[in-house]
């Protein structure tokens, strides 16, 4: 049990955040790859600030998560879709949700620069995660990861299982003229998924075949008076998707996640990227089903490339060895462990700057909003100023499964 314990203690959104202030404090001690420039967080904050009212010019902006990428040129895709089906009940329409947005958000990972997604319904065209989120919506609305053809609007375990490259490269129209970075480890996560579904009917099969949304029916166990704190969302994921990352580290087999080691700490330090953008991702599904979430600035910023590259194209990080800015890195890299967990860090310490700036409230205004309105669509746009192609400051190999 002791030995479970070490690993459980990076299993948390608190270690996520409590690893990260002590990476920023060795950065500041000059003991890690990257230079921190904390005078250039007002900066920053008023460029977040421009974008926020730009984007939200009366602040009612959502909370960061995957439903935002269903929207295009005004039309909620997902709810055009939801509203022409006859759900039996709020619990039936939540689990549906789910398995969408559960197998979107693992389909998230970097695109590349040179894939796009052209939708026949709307005549979009739409690339990066925009795009991948619009032929995952498509995918799952025609049932391609469903095993009845009469309940298209479902994922099934079975049908993860015996998913091949030839479908996923089909549903994301992937050519060699159009490649998709990672496809192939984006199709064995699926794979993995269905295994894991299967092998959790606790988690997942509670009143139905295993499929993701069945963590609708576990996280309303969980809940208290209908109230579910935003840390019991992540708590599950990360002790139910854990063996779904392949190659990732183990701490006395227990499997980490996004959880990676770095010398200057002698430890592990927990990131957690994608299972954090779940958790958040799943907030409006449980809420519009009647379980309302508390406490969602307990979950961490995303260690992700727009918040990332955010602070690196602003000069609050620099790397000491410039040579860090052309190198070609693998995500295990100490340098990008580190500029990740910064990310989380001086996500933190942006926000109040921000809200001070907007003149609202932490309670008013939580990171996720921040993230949404916001740091992550900034990281986009100077990127764009940049470089040409608007990507990232690092070139960061993907196996589809990080970034």
């Amino acid at each position: 049990m002791a030995e479970k314990s070490q690993a459980a203690r990076l299993l948390s959104a608190a270690a996520v955040r409590e690893t990260a202030q002590r990476m920023l404090a060795l950065a500041r001690e000059q003991q890690l790859e990257w230079r921190v420039h904390l005078e250039r967080l007002p900066a920053t904050a008023d460029f977040v600030v421009s974008v926020i009212r730009n984007r939200y010019p009366t602040l009612d902006v959502p909370v960061h998560a995957r439903w935002r990428h269903f929207v295009f040129s005004g039309r909620d895709l997902w709810q055009e879709i939801s509203v022409r089906c006859d759900w039996p009940d709020a619990a039936s329409r939540a689990r549906a949700a789910i398995d969408l947005v559960v197998t979107s958000v693992l389909l998230d990972a970097g695109a590349g620069a040179n894939w796009s997604y052209r939708d026949t319904a709307t005549g979009s065209v739409a690339a990066r995660s925009e795009g991948l989120a619009l032929a995952s919506l498509r995918w799952f609305a025609s049932g391609g990861m469903s095993v009845d053809a009469s309940d298209a609007l479902r994922v099934d375990a079975e049908a993860l299982k015996r998913l091949d490259a030839d479908a996923l490269n089909t549903a994301f129209q992937v050519t060699q003229t159009n490649p998709l970075a990672g496809a192939a480890g984006r199709v064995q996560l699926l794979n993995r998924l269905g295994a894991v579904l299967e092998a959790r009917p606790d988690l997942f099969a509670l009143v139905d075949s295993p499929r993701p949304g069945g963590m609708f029916d576990a996280l309303k166990r969980r809940a208290v008076g209908n109230t579910l704190p935003a840390t019991a969302i992540l708590e599950l994921l990360l002790d139910a998707f854990g063996p779904i990352w392949q190659g990732r580290p183990t701490l006395n087999g227990v499997a980490l996640g996004d959880c990676w080691p770095h010398p200057a700490l002698h430890d592990f330090v927990p990131l957690h990227k994608l299972s954090q953008w779940l958790a958040y991702s799943l907030i409006e599904p449980l809420q519009t089903a009647g379980i309302e979430v508390q406490g969602i600035d307990a979950l961490t910023g995303l260690a992700e490339y727009r918040n990332g590259g955010l602070f690196i194209d602003l000069g609050v990080i620099a790397p000491r060895d410039v040579a860090t800015l052309t190198a070609t890195h693998q995500v295990s890299d100490s340098s990008v462990v580190s500029w990740r967990s910064l990310t989380v860090a001086l996500l933190d310490e942006l926000a109040p700057l921000v809200r001070s700036r907007l003149g609202v409230s932490a309670d008013a205004f939580p990171l996720a909003k921040m993230l949404e309105g916001g740091t992550w669509a900034a990281g986009r746009l100077i990127a764009r100023e940049r470089r040409a192609d608007g990507g990232p400051p690092l070139t960061i190999l993907s196996d589809g499964t990080v970034f």
